[in-house]
């Protein structure tokens, strides 16, 4: 039935459809992404700044042991992150209830306390994420400028260089970028990032395939780094696990596969455009990690740097490693949103639930910013995420370490999100009978994961324990 409104004001009719065009069938905003917005997402979460440690974590295991690990940590990831697509809907996966975050899902398949584990281990990882990408975009922006001094002054100069003012610099650009209202309006930004990813990804390569044709090419070992040549019987232990970490962190983005997953139209159902896209970002990214990796480790050997294009395997052609140090910090920029804005939604959410009627956090002002045009700005939104930036960059400031942090994120969020939760829910899901060979295989995944990411967690303390020892915060 036409309302009397609706008789005399054809608009109203045209305004009413109009809404409803606007809006999914649960009444939240009308969601837009595609395959290659997902790709996107995905492909900037997953090739970051963990590519560039991947010739050092080879060179620390070996051919054999090195490779093997990078093939497996794939296949688990994009195993586990297809049970992870099918539980946004709940019960059924393609017409249930949509789950709108990670904890959403695990609220609706497990409950209990698990969701605050669940809780605690995502947000956690999802902050480190934030201050390891500060320390990195600024380790890169650094080596800029150490470049150019190594050029004109000689590659043995001592070109030292406070990285301070950097993530000073960093922090400032994230404030401004918080203020993008969510998840759902960050695909140009993922898709330049992504773009950033290719390009350093690329020039790292092919400078590391420059290097290797022209023979000057380090030693390497099936095993890696040789105890009482390179490294001490306990470093090769403790670097071996720390090592893992890394290669673990380096396929991370399960944290906020729920929220990428989200921002999918409705049809084709999401599970099934969030698998393809979950397939096409993995697999893309590890043809990236095997050629950085082995040609890295075939580059520089048993002293492959941490970070090959920050740490100096390469000082010339200068500009191009300058470009693809910018290409680094361009990345990043991207990639901590793609990670921060999950943080901004759950905590955002959490308020208005709580106070609803609290003007400052739900109200929205509409401001007209030069070259912008019209904005919306939420004065809640405003303060917290600048205090959320500030924090992340302070933190970074006093522990900029590169591998060791990387290693530590990768194996504190590795077992609990990436494998863990996604495969009880999935047994909960299909009904998986207990002890069965189907369950029991599960299990073993789990209880071996759960021994890699233990082992790579204590490596990675070691590594950050050795360091602070020698550290000292706000110096050059």
């Amino acid at each position: 039935m036409v309302s009397i409104e609706a008789e005399h004001n054809p608009s109203a009719v045209e305004s009413g459809k109009a809404a409803v065009k606007n809006v999914d069938d649960d009444g939240r905003e009308k969601r837009t992404g595609t395959f290659l917005t997902a790709s996107a997402h995905i492909i900037t979460a997953v090739i970051g700044s963990g590519v560039l440690s991947l010739a050092w974590a080879l060179a620390q295991l070996g051919w054999v042991a090195g490779t093997i690990s990078l093939v497996m940590f794939a296949i688990i990831t994009y195993y586990t992150s297809t049970m992870l697509a099918d539980c946004y809907r709940s019960p059924d996966p393609i017409t249930g209830t949509r789950n709108y975050t990670y904890m959403a899902v695990v609220r609706a398949y497990l409950g209990g306390k698990q969701v605050q584990l669940c809780g605690l281990a995502q947000y956690v990882n999802l902050v480190g994420v934030c201050i390891g990408y500060t320390i990195t975009a600024s380790i890169s922006l650094g080596a800029i400028e150490r470049s150019n001094c190594y050029h004109y002054k000689g590659h043995s100069a001592k070109c030292l260089v406070s990285h301070y003012p950097y993530m000073a610099a960093f922090g400032i650009v994230q404030i401004i970028l918080s203020q993008i209202p969510n998840f759902a309006k960050l695909s140009f930004l993922s898709i330049i990032a992504a773009i950033m990813s290719f390009s350093y990804a690329s020039i790292g390569i092919g400078l590391a395939i420059a290097t290797v044709a022209s023979g000057k090419i380090g030693k390497t070992e099936l095993t890696g780094t040789v105890i009482g040549v390179d490294v001490t019987a306990s470093d090769k232990v403790w670097k071996s696990f720390q090592a893992i970490g890394d290669i673990a962190f380096s396929y991370a983005y399960t944290t906020i596969l729920t929220n990428i997953q989200d921002t999918l139209r409705s049809s084709p159902p999401e599970n099934k455009v969030m698998k393809q896209a979950t397939l096409a970002g993995v697999s893309t990214t590890t043809v990236f990690y095997m050629l950085c990796g082995c040609i890295g480790y075939a580059a520089f050997g048993n002293n492959a740097p941490g970070d090959f294009l920050t740490d100096f395997g390469f000082f010339e052609p200068f500009w191009l490693v300058d470009f693809a140090n910018a290409c680094i910090a361009l990345h990043l920029i991207g990639a901590f949103q793609v990670y921060a804005q999950a943080v901004f939604e759950f905590v955002e959410n959490q308020c208005n639930k709580k106070w609803p009627e609290n003007k400052f956090i739900n109200k929205e002002y509409s401001l007209n910013i030069p070259l912008l045009g019209k904005c919306r700005v939420n004065l809640f939104r405003l303060v917290w995420r600048t205090i959320y930036v500030i924090m992340a960059t302070i933190v970074a400031m006093i522990f900029p370490f590169f591998n060791a942090i990387l290693g530590l994120l990768g194996a504190l969020g590795f077992w609990p999100l990436t494998v863990y939760f996604p495969v009880s829910m999935h047994i909960v899901q299909t009904k998986v009978k207990k002890y069965s060979p189907r369950w029991l295989a599960l299990q073993l995944l789990v209880l071996v994961c759960l021994v890699v990411s233990v082992l790579a967690a204590i490596g990675s303390i070691v590594g950050l324990i050795n360091r602070v020892r020698t550290y000292k915060p706000f110096t050059a």
